[in-house]
């Protein structure tokens, strides 16, 4: 599908990934909107590009519904909102752990419900939903971040299904690692055994080729990292005792303490 001209809505637009995707959409050509939670933050996002800000947080339904509507005639839809969901599951509260559903699954699926409809009638449209490699392979402390990545996986996989001959595509971008953003740039933290990294921008490159080719599923993420997580959905047992080898709780511990005031 063509991004130039297209209305684009970026959910997430106010995080470093976000900012990449916002660069890459609008130099594309696209009309876009931005959507997040800070309004100061979300306002700079759209000065920066010339985009539309619609404030809205995806944790509250209402503003999820109410972000469908507004953006009834979105053209494509880039899912990239998230929260980081790191850390062992007796730490949360049941309202945090409602929050990392809500964001990082529920929100995706009922605005690609909600705007798909209309784009079904028109008989063209687009949905990225952009996940993880983390929806692929489970990690020590990331069993809620997995459990909605996982889940994010398989609706996008069957959605891209339910859609065929609609006109209507559906891509799932997942990273890997990700540099000068994310929880690596926000901790300091180490990657796993020196396992390389993408930046922002290959994450939007990504993106961007996955609407104007109709790609069903990019992995963006060097080449082991790549076959590491393959490996780990098929073996998870074995992929289980090679990360207990790899001595890496100092990095996540790291990692879950600088992240937990983000839930």
């Amino acid at each position: 599908m063509d991004i130039s001209g297209a209305n684009v809505l970026l959910t997430g637009a106010t995080g470093g990934i976000g900012a990449a995707l916002a660069a890459h959409l609008t130099a594309a050509g696209a009309r876009l909107t931005v959507t997040g939670r800070r309004e100061e933050a979300l306002k700079a996002a759209a000065d920066a590009h010339g985009a539309r800000g619609v404030l809205a947080d995806l944790a509250v339904r209402e503003d999820v519904a109410r972000l469908a509507e507004t953006c009834a005639d979105t053209d494509v839809l880039v899912a990239n909102a998230a929260l980081p969901a790191s850390g062992e599951l007796f730490d949360y509260t049941e309202e945090q752990l409602d929050r990392a559903l809500d964001v990082n699954l529920r929100a995706p699926i009922v605005l690609s419900r909600l705007l798909a409809a209309p784009m079904v009638v028109r008989g063209r449209g687009h949905i990225v939903l952009v996940g993880s490699i983390s929806g692929k392979a489970a990690t020590r402390s990331t069993s809620l971040y997995n459990a909605t990545k996982f889940g994010l996986r398989g609706f996008a996989l069957a959605l891209r299904q339910d859609l065929s001959g609609t006109g209507v595509g559906v891509s799932l971008v997942q990273p890997g690692f990700v540099r000068d953003a994310g929880m690596f740039a926000a901790t300091g933290a180490a990657t796993p055994n020196g396992i390389r990294t993408v930046t922002p921008g290959r994450v939007a490159e990504g993106v961007v080729r996955a609407v104007r080719r109709d790609l069903c599923e990019l992995n963006v993420a060097p080449l082991e990292l790549r076959l590491l997580s393959a490996v780990a959905g098929q073996f998870p047992r074995f992929a289980e005792r090679v990360q207990a080898r790899a001595g890496l709780d100092g990095s996540v511990r790291q990692i879950v303490d600088a992240q937990r005031s983000r839930r």
